[in-house]
């Protein structure tokens, strides 16, 4: 690919991305010729079947996967292996027991030889920017799922990535909390200005959450659909476009 030079921090090309692996003897495409521009500060929620090849794309993206053929810009330049503009939050926080929270989100700049007290003070104002300022001593044991994950989120925030890259961060967790979350991420990612990709089995969280879903097909190399979510921010899930574009992503999908 060629390498194009652009201002736009947290600006996504992706081109005729494939990427396969091998199971038991066997090939298994499960990306095939994806093509795909993200704007920086745009959010971009990508959905699919199981085996659609959603994760995957995400962790190439990341840089935890390389691809078969084409290949990822980010800024202008071709994305091999990890680097410090992208953060990715997980289902699972994945916390360090035997740090409090603010150490655990001061980890993250201490190992990249942020000095301590910088990178308390920086963690600090994650841990406020998340809504855990009262919190910052507490230990992951002491945390309810929704605050551990929002512990990971200020952790993915420290490091001031230009790209955010969520692996369904809200999967776990129950309705009433998985809505404020997706209230705090919305306002999150207003708030920081990043690019936003995420990974999500939740239609209305894509809704929510996107400025475009992403629907990845079940047949390999099958066009995939971009959906543009023009709607007004903060949003309202029972405004009617809001439930019109519910309607046809579940229609998407077969689903009623």
């Amino acid at each position: 690919m060629t390498v194009v030079e652009t201002q736009t921090r947290g600006e996504v090309t992706i081109r005729d991305l494939s990427k396969t692996f091998a199971i038991n003897g066997e090939t298994l495409t499960v990306l095939k010729g994806i093509n795909l521009d993200i704007s920086g500060g745009e959010s971009i929620a990508i959905v699919g079947a199981s085996g659609s090849g959603k994760t995957t794309l995400l962790r190439v993206l990341a840089g935890l996967e390389e691809p078969d053929d084409g290949g990822v810009l980010i800024d202008g330049a071709p994305v091999h292996g990890l680097g410090r503009d992208r953060s990715v939050i997980f289902q699972e926080p994945r916390l360090l027991p035997w740090l409090t929270v603010l150490g655990n989100v001061a980890f993250a700049l201490e190992v990249q030889g942020v000095p301590a007290h910088e990178a308390k003070e920086r963690a600090r104002r994650y841990i406020r920017l998340v809504g855990l300022g009262e919190f910052e001593s507490a230990w992951p044991r002491q945390l309810s799922g929704g605050m551990a994950q929002r512990v990971g989120i200020a952790r993915a925030l420290t490091v001031q990535p230009e790209i955010l890259l969520l692996d369904e961060p809200l999967g776990a967790l129950d309705a009433m909390t998985k809505i404020t979350m997706q209230e705090e991420l919305s306002r999150i990612w207003a708030e920081e200005e990043v690019t936003m990709v995420l990974v999500t089995h939740d239609l209305e969280e894509a809704i929510f959450l996107a400025d475009r879903v992403l629907v990845l097909p079940k047949t390999k190399g099958a066009a995939i659909r971009l959906i543009d979510i023009d709607l007004p921010r903060p949003r309202d899930r029972n405004e009617a476009r809001f439930v019109t574009f519910r309607q046809q992503l579940m229609a998407e999908f077969g689903l009623h």
